[in-house]
């Protein structure tokens, strides 16, 4: 029986990079007998410009009915003056929760052919391979009350609400301790403990998780040295744990020591597996439909997808050599260019990997 997957190319770079993994799964289908049926929608800004929403109800419903959900990315400088709730951001916010996607995966990994692509010493960084775990359907993106509103004074104050339920910090404390039992056994928590009471309790819960995981090591760091420690020494970690916002930040600044948040994918899971997956970049406005963006970290999303949700390891491991076979060759995208490499745009790339699969 074939799997659904729903594109949503979105805004800005999507549909350039996006174009080049629909190009890599019809390769799949036509030559390696993968059993998947494409979908197409609207999200983000362009679902606003079609529909006057960032996530149109269509939209939702055939992500619902979907086994998988591919996406570019969303937003762009033409919405800035939009209000919040039809900003495209909505768009992705909404889609994580209405398909109760609480399980970010973000890995980081340094391919050695990039090794001078990083801004920190190879020395540092090779041989780097971090996964982070970020809750993604709660804290303060989601938390309520939220707003800005008018004092007695007269003077405008915003606000938001960080708040997590026990339920909600066992279920990603469970997601993470399973993951990091099939890597090397270490979980790293990162919270803010001394001046949050949301992530005293975050802190609690996990070290009550670790009794049902006496193989993992469990510790614990502060947010701000966990940032620190990332520049400093990446390598002592393997597999790290957060809530929304402080996994937001921390996963970008691990893309950097990558070499380029171009390369970096992601899933998002929800309690049965099925996922959404995506470059963990942005829609970069700027160099849109120059045709130069870096498609491989959405590539390499596709193999994510055929790992975690399609049940296609032996592909997803065809995928990943296929990327590495094209940065073998010294092609690279302007992002990820260094001496010696021959650069080159988004639709060469895209084609390498498929010639090298």
């Amino acid at each position: 029986m074939s799997k659904k997957i729903l594109i949503l190319p979105g805004d800005g770079i999507g549909p350039e990079i996006v174009a080049e993994a629909v190009k890599l799964i019809e390769r799949l289908r036509a030559d390696f007998g993968l059993n998947v049926e494409l979908e197409h929608g609207l999200i983000g800004g362009s679902a606003y410009d079609a529909k006057r929403h960032p996530l149109p109800e269509d939209t939702l419903r055939l992500a619902q009915a979907a086994d998988a959900v591919l996406l570019g990315a969303v937003g762009g400088h033409k919405w800035e003056s939009l209000p919040i709730a039809l900003r495209p951001e909505k768009g992705l916010l909404g889609l994580r929760a209405g398909l109760t996607l609480f399980s970010n995966l973000r890995p980081a990994i340094l391919y050695p052919q990039l090794a001078a692509a990083s801004t920190l010493k190879s020395e540092i960084v090779a041989g780097l391979d971090i996964m982070i775990v970020r809750e993604l359907t709660g804290g303060i993106y989601f938390g309520q009350p939220r707003g800005i509103r008018t004092l007695d004074n007269g003077e405008r104050q915003g606000f938001n609400t960080l708040v997590y339920s026990e339920s909600e910090i066992e279920r990603i404390g469970r997601s993470a301790f399973n993951i990091a039992m099939k890597r090397n056994k270490r979980l790293c928590s990162v919270d803010k403990a001394n001046v949050l009471e949301c992530t005293e309790l975050w802190r609690e819960i996990m070290t009550g998780l670790a009794k049902d995981y006496p193989e993992v090591e469990l510790t614990h760091m502060y947010v701000d040295n966990a940032a620190m420690q990332l520049v400093r020494a990446p390598k002592q970690f393997d597999v790290m744990v957060t809530t929304n916002m402080f996994g937001d930040i921390l996963s970008d600044c691990a893309a950097m020591l990558t070499g380029s948040i171009g390369m970096l994918p992601s899933a998002s899971l929800d309690a049965k597996g099925k996922g959404m997956y995506e470059p963990i970049h942005g829609s970069a406005p700027d160099i849109a439909g120059k045709g130069i963006a870096n498609p491989l970290a959405t590539i390499l999303s596709v193999a994510m997808m055929l790992r975690y949700t399609l049940n296609e390891q032996a592909l997803a491991q065809r995928v990943e050599r296929a990327v590495n076979k094209v940065l073998d060759q010294g092609l690279r995208t302007a992002d990820i260019h260094t001496a010696g490499c021959e650069k080159v745009g988004t639709a060469r790339i895209g084609d390498a990997v498929c010639a090298a699969l």
